[in-house]
This record gives C-alpha cells, sequence and structure tokens, in this order.
C-alpha cells in the first residue's frame, strides 16, 4: 500500500490513527520507521493503544535516541493539535494508577470509546482476555518477553546478512507463532471473545492491539455482529490503522516509499541550489 507522501512539505491528512505493540525500549522496536510514518501524516485523533513503552523490558543502558525521538514527535503532535490517547497496555500497566488523567489534549485511559461517522468504536489494548499476563503467569511472561527481545535482536543480525547476500528477510518469531497451532488457537479466541462483547454492548467495531496480528474483518455470530480491527504492531509488522472518509483501512509501512520520498525532496534541494548558484 503506497500511502506515504512527502513528510516535510505534504503531510497526508488523516482523521484517526491507531498504533499499538512499539515497545520502545526493545532492541525489536522500529522506531526509525515509526517517526517516518508520523511525519507523513497530519492526524486529528491518535490513539496510543497499549505496549508503547515496554516497562516490562526497560533498561537504563538502551533507550536510542531514535526511540526518543518517537515520544518527542507525538508530543509535538500534541502540540500543533492532535487529540492523543494513551490507552493503557501489560508492558505499560505501570501507568494505569495514573488512569483517567487528563492534560489538555492528552488523556490517559483503560478503554476508550468513540463516536465516528455516527458508529460506536471500542477501543482497548486486549491483555484483559489474556491470562499469561496474570499472576504467576505474568513472571513466566516477562521472562518470555526477555527471550522474544533477543530473538528479535539475532533475527535482526540474521536478515543483515541475508541482505547483504541478496535474499529476502525472515521473521523468526512469526514463522514460530504461524507453526504453533495453541498460539493460531489462542488469536483465534482472542478475535472471538473480542466481538462477542461488542457486540454484547452494541458497538458497530472493535480495535485491539496485543497479539501483534494486524487485522480487519466482519465477525458473525448468532447475537450479532461486529467489525474486529487489530493495528497490529512496530516490532515484526510495522502496521497501523487508519480511518479517514468513513473507512478504515491498515497502513504497511514500505520503506521504499520514503526513500523515493527523500529522493525527491535532495532533488528538490538541488535544484534550489543551482538556481541561487545561477544568480
Amino acid at each position: 500500500m503506497n500511502f506515504a507522501r512527502n513528510y516535510v512539505k505534504n503531510k497526508r491528512k488523516v482523521e484517526l490513527v491507531v498504533l499499538s505493540d512499539v515497545h520502545l525500549g526493545t532492541y525489536g522496536c522500529h522506531a526509525e520507521e515509526l517517526l517516518k510514518y508520523l511525519k507523513s501524516i497530519q492526524v486529528e485523533t491518535l490513539v496510543l493503544n497499549g505496549d508503547i513503552i515496554d516497562m516490562w523490558n526497560f533498561s537504563k543502558s538502551y533507550f536510542p535516541a531514535a526511540h526518543m525521538n518517537v515520544l518527542r514527535h507525538i508530543i509535538k503532535m500534541l502540540a500543533n493539535g492532535t487529540k492523543v490517547y494513551y490507552i493503557t497496555g501489560n508492558h505499560d500497566e505501570a501507568l494505569r494508577k495514573y488512569t483517567d488523567l487528563v492534560m489538555g489534549d492528552f488523556e490517559l485511559v483503560d478503554k476508550l470509546v468513540l463516536e465516528l461517522d455516527g458508529n460506536k468504536t471500542w477501543i482497548f489494548h486486549g491483555d484483559v482476555f489474556d491470562s499469561s499476563t496474570k499472576g504467576y503467569a505474568k513472571i513466566i511472561a516477562k521472562i518470555g518477553g526477555k527471550g522474544y527481545d533477543l530473538l528479535i535482536l539475532i533475527n535482526s543480525l540474521v536478515n543483515w546478512f541475508l541482505v547483504l547476500l541478496g535474499k529476502e528477510k525472515r521473521s523468526f518469531s512469526k514463522a514460530i507463532k504461524d507453526s504453533v497451532k495453541k498460539a493460531v488457537s489462542f488469536i483465534s479466541n482472542f478475535e472471538a471473545t473480542a466481538a462477542e462483547i461488542a457486540i454484547e454492548k452494541k458497538y458497530s467495531h472493535v480495535v485491539c492491539g496485543h497479539i501483534h496480528k494486524p487485522q480487519m474483518k466482519q465477525i458473525d455470530t448468532e447475537n450479532g455482529s461486529v467489525m474486529y480491527l487489530n493495528s497490529g504492531d512496530w516490532v515484526e509488522n510495522l502496521t497501523a490503522l487508519e480511518y479517514h472518509a468513513k473507512t478504515w483501512r491498515i497502513y504497511q509501512y514500505n520503506n521504499a516509499d520514503f526513500i523515493k520520498e527523500n529522493t525527491s525532496e535532495d532533488n528538490d534541494n538541488m535544484d534550489i541550489v543551482a538556481k541561487i548558484l545561477q544568480e
């Protein structure tokens, strides 16, 4: 999907963007790519749907400038008139003690209901359905999170060599999740549970994160139907949800779009310099 624009001059206008599972502070986070995306759009409402800062795996020794720049840019968006909702997830659950904090156009919440063109949309992270984030299982999940972060780091090194050899990148974590029946079953149950509760509450759309699987599909049950959406993540999939002109779509980051825009901008700058020198 080629939605990119010149992110210095010509920002693409979007009514609503939902981001989740950015995991700032971990090796797997694609902060530079996310920053390019955020700079390419002009957003009325930005929903940060959990696990934006990974407090489970946070380390003072690892929080690169690129990760801090993402936070700075979100603050800049806020200062420029973007309404920002931060919905807490399991990896940033420490913020839940401050739930319902309101500072100007910034709100910290556990869940959110937005009315979009007459339709009620329910947005929450989704960890409430995941028993592995509770009690003793939570400790195991945190250890697993460390292992997952290490796997992503190793995967990055392997992909560097694959690109060097002219071969396609591979995602170890996605391959593992797709091949494990229990993981596939969990995702299916997660989606069904979210849909059933949303239908019961009379919502037309339900938006989640948490499972790192971008999705947009209609789910029908004997009690009704609902549009289920998941914003994916910025570790493996590099996706976001966008709502504009009464339409939802999944944004998929493509680095080639931004390389072309950068090249175009560089050429424009060279033309300007040439004209000055000619004068």
